[in-house]
């Protein structure tokens, strides 16, 4: 035998998804491409996670065609290139210290 529904249960309202302007998701995913992190743009623009941000960025990629992908896959080559020859002066840094002290 069933249990009838109380008439004092909660009814639960059925949630809703937030709506972002096109305008909106451009400066945002402006903002990861200008260097921000994506936690810290979603945080600042009230989002709930990254993963959106990622998504509006493929979006806006795959939008713009094979120019602005190939432009992104250079630009991760050159953070690549950049981070390397940054590990390379910080080593010869600490190189010249250590041969400077025994002068």
């Amino acid at each position: 035998m069933r249990k009838k529904r109380s008439s004092r249960a909660p009814v639960v309202a059925a949630s809703t998804r937030r709506a972002f302007t096109d305008e909106f998701k451009r400066e945002a995913v402006q903002m990861l491409l200008d260097g921000h992190t994506a936690s810290s743009v979603a945080s600042r623009l009230g989002l709930s996670g990254t993963n959106v941000l990622y998504r509006w960025k493929r979006e806006q990629l795959e939008r713009s065609g094979p120019v602005a992908t190939s432009l992104e896959a250079r630009v991760r080559e050159l953070e690549i290139e950049l981070h390397r020859v940054e590990r390379e002066r910080d080593i010869l840094k600490k190189a010249l210290a250590i041969f400077g002290r025994h002068e």
